[in-house]
């Protein structure tokens, strides 16, 4: 069964912005799916309450990467309090949809990104 991908999933799928690991983060976080296997890890510095950057890795499909790809350039430079409240719909809009059976990965980066920021405040408040 083929996926009816849009351009813009297929563009971040095969061009993610802001993959890889970063050494000197501030918080990181690891998520999941079991049903599917898909895994998340995010890694955020933080200055002036703000995220200055954000990086992540996936073992995933094509919606994996491109809804974590999607979410680290909206949120970057975004204040902690405005990318704690990021919804994932925003992430499934910003690539033009998505399949109904892919939607949890938009859920799953999103969880992601808070379980990073909670790391984050965790060891600085």
């Amino acid at each position: 069964m083929a996926l009816n991908y849009s351009k813009q999933v297929m563009e971040h799928f095969l061009h993610p912005r802001n993959i890889g690991e970063m050494k000197d983060y501030d918080g990181t976080a690891q998520v999941g799916n079991p049903v599917c296997g898909d895994q998340l890890d995010f890694f955020i510095k933080v200055k002036d309450e703000k995220i200055e950057d954000v990086k992540f890795l996936s073992f995933g499909c094509a919606s994996n990467i491109a809804t974590a790809s999607i979410l680290t350039e909206e949120v970057k430079g975004m204040s902690l309090e405005d990318a704690k409240k990021y919804d994932w719909n925003k992430v499934v809009m910003e690539l033009g949809g998505l399949p109904k059976q892919k939607i949890h990965c938009s859920i799953l980066a999103v969880e992601g990104l808070q379980k990073a920021i909670e790391d984050y405040e965790s060891k600085n408040l």
